[in-house]
């Protein structure tokens, strides 16, 4: 059995410095998979940001992945399992993202790199027009926590309905305890689980 790689996508105003990026990454060098493990930047621009993912993709050469979309990640993890027939994992994942930029217009601060990105009214839209529905429900994995303080873990319950769904109560926007999922995460994305 060929074994897939993982491509890790983070959120808004994040980076693959990330915590869950990098306790991905750790746990994959520990096993001697690092090699399989990818996470690439992703712009800000949602045009930009999926031509940088698609890029991500292409340099698999065709071999299989799984997609680990965190929050914003997981709706351009949503968009590329839709075009690529893949299974994506979704962490605590933005829904409907471009209802919520209104609050984010102007420049804004990278987490981890401290970068400034201009957000402006185009970026809207732009998500919009990515906007997915679930045609394979048994690919997709969700994983949310009822303690998220960004967004309403109740909308990707109803999204995601139909998928395997991992609810937990309590924790917050970055999925406290994550690490303890990577085991399942790798058995999800070989298709063991």
């Amino acid at each position: 059995m060929t074994t897939a790689h993982l491509v890790y996508l983070h959120g808004f105003l994040s980076s693959p410095f990330s915590q869950k990026a990098q306790d991905t990454a750790v746990w994959m060098a520990e096993r001697q998979r690092a090699d399989y493990f990818h996470c690439p930047q992703l712009p800000m621009e949602p045009v930009a940001a999926c031509e940088a993912l698609e890029n991500a993709i292409e340099r698999l050469h065709g071999e299989p992945f799984c997609l680990i979309g965190s929050s914003l990640g997981g709706y351009f993890a949503t968009w590329a399992a839709e075009e690529y027939g893949c299974r994506a994992i979704l962490v605590n994942p933005a829904v409907r993202p471009y209802e919520l930029l209104k609050d984010h217009l102007g420049p804004q601060r990278n987490y981890q790199t401290g970068e400034y990105h201009v957000i402006d009214a185009t970026f809207a839209p732009a998500l919009k027009a990515l906007e997915r529905d679930v045609s394979a429900p048994h690919r997709y994995w969700l994983m949310a926590q009822t303690g998220d303080e960004v967004l309403d873990y109740r909308e990707a319950v109803d999204k995601y309905a139909g998928c395997r769904q991992t609810v937990i109560d309590g924790g917050d926007h970055g999925f406290r305890n994550y690490p303890e999922w990577l085991p399942a995460i790798w058995d999800f994305a070989q298709g063991q689980a």
